[in-house]
């Protein structure tokens, strides 16, 4: 099994030592836009009014994956709106991740370094559906902590970029049904004596994303104590790849991230692994504006159809490699409820 995810992950990389020149490259290119410095960003380093956001959106909040409207094929201001575009103009504009293996990245030995991956594939079935070409869509690069401003500020009409659904998230944007099942994870070198998320992190240094609900979790755990107080959480980066060239450089001593994208980490690098089991339950939705329900209700429809016609093939192309050829733990929850009424 070690070997089959160690050639997975090798496989249109060019090996670990080409995988290290792209995570560089990708950092340098990260720190250089200058949109990931925004006021957005400031939120999600670690900060005590996140944190306490956060806790009194949970003290309010239950079941935040089922807070969203029930599906429906009606057209809306907001569909009709995009349906409207003329020309080149006429696509879905989705924020995206394209530095995430399997899920959305740029293989280099693909002609035209195309973007594809899992959440690519979703986007490319929403495309269809709502304006009848899977091609058509305008991807745009969104950095982790700038997925919410994005869509608050309509620079995109929805973000996929393996997005968690929260209580505090959903105060700011609205979000589809949950389309994959997932929990955070402690990443590390094989050689750490890092055991996962337990005491083995007092002293430890850890990188998380700026604006994460793994950033979140660890302030929140460390202020209540179930954290060491000397675990240095303070190195927080734009995008999740960023922590693992932090962890190729020696600069941090693990990463806390959702286990399927640690997962897909590990096969890039296979010095380093996953570290106990995660350690918390969350689900990925796909995030748009508070007041587009209509495009909330016709991606909830489409997420019906997916989950029973493409989202298996699109898991078994994408992600048996890295997190195994039974899906179980990672196939979302058929919605029994749709809890937002308006």
């Amino acid at each position: 099994m070690h070997v089959r995810r160690m050639r997975a992950g090798l496989k249109g990389w060019g090996g670990v030592g080409a995988m290290a020149i792209v995570c560089a490259l990708a950092l340098a290119f990260a720190l250089l836009l200058p949109w990931t410095q925004s006021p957005g960003g400031a939120a999600g380093a670690g900060g005590r009014g996140l944190a306490e956001a956060g806790q009194a959106a949970d003290a309010a909040c239950k079941d935040p994956e089922k807070q969203t409207l029930a599906p429906s094929a009606a057209d809306g201001p907001t569909i009709s709106a995009i349906k409207a575009r003329q020309g080149e103009k006429r696509k879905l504009v989705v924020g995206v991740d394209q530095n995430s293996y399997r899920w959305g990245y740029r293989d280099p030995n693909n002609s035209g370094a195309a973007l594809e991956g899992f959440d690519i594939d979703l986007v490319r079935r929403i495309a269809q559906d709502i304006l009848g070409d899977p091609d058509a869509v305008q991807f745009k690069a969104i950095p982790t902590n700038q997925r919410i401003p994005a869509i608050q500020e309509g620079r995109v009409d929805m973000v996929v970029r393996t997005m968690t659904i929260s209580c505090a998230r959903i105060k700011d944007v609205a979000f589809s049904a949950p389309y994959f099942r997932t929990g955070q994870q402690v990443l590390a070198p094989k050689s750490s004596t890092v055991t996962g998320y337990d005491a083995s992190l007092a002293r430890k240094r850890i990188c998380t994303a700026a604006g994460s609900t793994a950033n979140t979790k660890l302030t929140d755990d460390r202020r209540a104590g179930r954290l060491a107080a000397s675990a240095d959480i303070s190195t927080t980066v734009p995008n999740q790849l960023d922590c693992l060239v932090r962890l190729q450089l020696g600069e941090v001593d693990a990463v806390v991230t959702d286990g399927a994208l640690a997962a897909s980490q590990a096969a890039q690098d296979p010095t380093v692994e996953l570290k106990g089991g995660p350690f918390t339950a969350e689900y990925y939705g796909v995030a748009m504006k508070k007041d587009a329900d209509d495009l909330v209700r016709r991606v909830n429809q489409i997420l019906e159809r997916y989950r029973a016609d493409g989202w298996q093939a699109s898991y078994d192309k994408w992600l048996s490699a890295t997190l195994g050829a039974n899906a179980a733990t990672s196939t979302p929850p058929a919605p029994t409820q749709y809890l937002r009424t308006g």
